[in-house]
């Protein structure tokens, strides 16, 4: 069993992050972090209406979001946010396959690189039948808290 990087472990819960994340990005995308192990944050989406595109597929734009939310959440997770948050710098992506409406896609984020100043993060975006949608990572900056000092 491999040790967590989770800056505050016991008390992360998956209610409290779905809690967080209402109406934000992930509400209109249809986002819900589902679990969170040592080393990985899962979330889910249903391709629905309000996430694909005219031909009743995922929209590459909601895959996109999935990783920087993904990413994103669990780069603050790994950090004192009394001290330090991370902030998005770069996100990239690629499209392998097609989800289509009433699909379930389930978004799985990895650290590649914790640093004191940036962190990169890899996320999975895979279906039902763990057939890999996207493949991207998000490169975060790990700045002072602007709201400790203002």
């Amino acid at each position: 069993m491999s040790e967590s990087i989770w800056f505050d472990a016991a008390n992360i819960t998956i209610d409290a992050l779905n809690a967080r994340c209402e109406r934000t990005m992930n509400t209109a995308i249809g986002l819900i972090f589902t679990a969170i192990d040592e080393q990985s944050l899962t979330a889910k989406m249903v391709v629905s209406e309000q996430n694909c595109q005219p031909l009743g597929m995922l929209n590459g734009g909601a895959s996109m979001a999935a990783i920087e939310i993904v990413g994103s959440i669990a780069a603050n997770l790994v950090l004192n946010r009394i001290e330090r948050v991370a902030v998005g710098q770069n996100i990239q992506g690629s499209h392998f396959r097609p989800a289509f409406i009433g699909e379930e896609v389930w978004a799985i984020g990895k650290p590649l690189h914790i640093g004191s100043r940036s962190q990169i993060w890899e996320v999975e975006l895979t279906n039902s039948k763990n057939k890999l949608i996207c493949k991207g990572s998000i490169t975060m900056a790990v700045i002072p808290n602007p709201k400790r000092n203002g």
